[in-house]
């Protein structure tokens, strides 16, 4: 047990693995998450806004010197979250695929349309795609929240598998 700055104690809650359908509804409520990768051999995240669409992570980049470089064709994670330090309640998402650097003109002016809408000012040149092939999340929450064992909250979609929870 911890005590918090008000001198309360509060228990521990348990921690519990979320299903794919709930994990992917998760993801797709979010406009902000961090991008994993290896830039010169050494981890990298950078925050991103985002959508998800088609079953994809969708990212608008304005520079393909640094992150847009290093992460085509790469094996990326990307994770959002929601935590609330009042109730110690939260979840967390984390999916992995490989990222592609978008080219083809009518999947861009597609993208222009459909989001993801960058929050930081300046041009949006390169277009990220990372479709979803492995998702997983956990959740922090009451007993009687618990859903299964955070260690098995792994989703493995397949080649154009149907994703449920998508935004756009």
């Amino acid at each position: 047990m911890d005590t918090t700055q008000t001198g309360a104690t509060q228990a521990a809650m348990p921690l519990a693995a979320l299903s794919e359908a709930e994990a992917l509804r998760l993801l797709g409520t979010e406009q902000v998450g961090r991008l994993v990768y290896t830039r010169r051999a050494l981890p990298a995240v950078t925050p991103v806004n985002f959508v998800l669409h088609e079953g994809a992570i969708w990212i608008w980049t304005a520079s393909t010197a640094s992150m847009a470089q290093a992460v085509r064709g790469a094996v990326v994670a990307f994770e959002v979250d929601r935590i609330d330090e009042a109730t110690r309640t939260g979840w967390s998402v984390v999916a992995l695929g490989v990222a592609e650097l978008v080219v083809d003109p009518a999947r861009i002016e597609a993208a222009r349309e459909f989001g993801p809408e960058p929050w930081v000012s300046g041009r949006r040149e390169h277009l990220l795609r990372v479709p979803l092939r492995m998702v997983s999340g956990r959740r922090i929450a009451p007993q009687e929240a618990e859903e299964g064992d955070a260690d098995d909250a792994a989703f493995r979609p397949g080649e154009g598998a149907p994703l449920s929870g998508e935004r756009g």
